[in-house]
């Protein structure tokens, strides 16, 4: 018999190799033949290629908004499925959860597992134009989700109770599982933490993401006196309608309220460079770079809000704070910053945490667990 297919449909190929490499890899081991379907970026999909997986290219814009664009993704979607003929089909993300989930029905896929990794801005904002394109997506999400034979995987309870409180998806299946597991002997608590002390912002530069009251916060402890650097490190997105231009972020870096060391690859290296972590995000799935920071031993300053509480035990591991009150992430900052025993206490907190609730062999496990309640195909573990 033919080894079965699995197929990951992606809204981004970095994303593939930053969050679910783990997972593809044990399905391989397992016995699946592993195949990536993703926006192509050269260094992610070369990454794919070197593990024995097929990649396959997907003309998909998170940000698009055009009616041609989506079906010509809805096309593209049906085309690659009925090609690849898969057992199962891992879809990740909203675009890949309605399109593809859409697609995974109508072709008779025989088993579908959905990743909600977060609601995004869509589940954000307030104005018409959202709200309009809630109401359009919820009977898709319903129909995509909707297979007979699916799990609908959720990373915090809040998105869970939403989708069924709105009737989007069953209960019987759905899977809690807390984000996408951290290597703990990869990032891990390291002595090299700078001096004045470093706050840094490990996320994309978008507003939803909290930059705006992590810049305010900065400027407020520069304006006390009180020694610190502020440091941005990631990318911009814009396909994201709250990305932050270039010249904004070049103006703080003018005005001397922070540092910008773009997008890395070497975060076990860079986050251990922080005493405190920051990231007052507006909604999250549940952030990897939170986790990361937890395992390096960092304490937090985050939002309460859905997916940043499951990384904090307040007033443990770290603070949160309310969302959009830049204000109050500046005091929470600037009690860490003040209190370098209460750094390490708190950090020692979000390490234990970490350990506890998100290493990377239990998200592995936990997802192929998942797996194995839909598709049995695979004979070997």
């Amino acid at each position: 018999m033919a080894a079965p297919k699995l197929l990951y449909l992606m809204n981004e190929a970095l994303f593939f190799t930053t969050h679910r490499l783990p997972v593809a890899l044990a399905a391989q081991q397992a016995g699946y033949l592993v195949h990536v379907a993703a926006p192509y970026e050269e260094g992610p999909v070369e990454i794919i290629r070197r593990h024995g997986f097929a990649y396959h290219d997907l003309p998909l814009k998170r940000g698009g908004r055009s009616i041609l664009g989506e079906l010509g993704l809805i096309a593209s979607c049906l085309w690659l499925i009925a090609s690849i003929r898969p057992q199962l089909v891992h879809h990740v993300a909203m675009k890949p959860v309605i399109w593809g989930g859409l697609a995974s029905r109508l072709l008779r896929v025989p088993a579908v597992v959905h990743a909600v990794t977060g609601l995004g801005f869509l589940f954000i904002r307030e104005d018409r134009a959202a709200k309009l394109i809630r109401r359009l997506i919820m009977p898709l999400y319903r129909y995509a989700l909707g297979h007979g034979n699916g799990r609908v995987i959720f990373q915090n309870p809040d998105d869970l109770a939403l989708f069924t409180r709105r009737n989007l998806v069953r209960s019987d299946t759905t899977v809690m599982i807390k984000g996408c597991g951290v290597d703990m002997e990869q990032f891990r608590p390291r002595d090299h933490a700078a001096d004045p002390p470093i706050v840094m912002f490990p996320a994309r530069i978008l507003g939803d993401k909290g930059v705006h009251e992590f810049v305010e916060a900065a400027r407020i402890v520069k304006a006390e006196g009180i020694p610190a650097r502020f440091v941005l490190v990631g990318r911009r997105d814009p396909a994201n309608p709250t990305d932050v231009g270039e010249a904004a972020i070049r103006q703080w870096e003018g005005d001397g309220l922070l540092e910008w060391w773009g997008f890395r690859t070497d975060m076990p290296e860079v986050l251990p460079q922080a005493s405190v972590i920051c990231m007052p995000s507006y909604r999250e799935g549940l952030p990897r770079g939170l986790i990361e920071a937890a395992a390096c031993g960092l304490p937090i300053v985050t939002a309460d809000v859905p997916g940043c509480r499951e990384v904090v035990r307040r007033g443990e591991s770290g603070f949160l704070v309310p969302v959009r009150d830049g204000r109050a992430t500046a005091e929470a900052i600037k009690e860490l910053l003040l209190d370098p025993e209460l750094r390490r206490r708190m950090g020692a907190a979000a390490r234990a945490l970490a350990k506890a609730e998100f290493a990377v062999e239990a998200f592995v496990a936990d997802t192929m667990a998942t797996y194995r309640a839909v598709s049995p195909w695979p004979s070997r573990s």
